[in-house]
């Protein structure tokens, strides 16, 4: 039970560092937008391309974790 809650903890760490990510990557896509390197429109599609990888990397954790919680119940 204590490596199955230490490997939620670690999950959580994960996920907030993937989103800390995408906080600094929309700030810089902010940046551009307001320096006019980009447009509003690349702006929205490169935001929504941001929260894509997000999501999907943030899926790829709590697979991970799930399948380790049962490996371990499972010993």
């Amino acid at each position: 039970e204590e490596l199955k809650k230490l490997i939620k903890s670690i999950g959580e760490k994960c996920k907030v560092s993937i989103r800390n990510i995408r906080r600094d990557a929309n700030e810089e896509l902010k940046k551009l937008l307001k320096s006019k390197e980009i447009g509003e429109d690349e702006e929205k599609s490169f935001e929504k391309n941001v929260q894509n990888i997000t999501d999907k990397h943030i899926q790829i954790v709590d697979e991970k974790v799930s399948s380790k919680e049962k490996e371990i119940m499972t010993i």
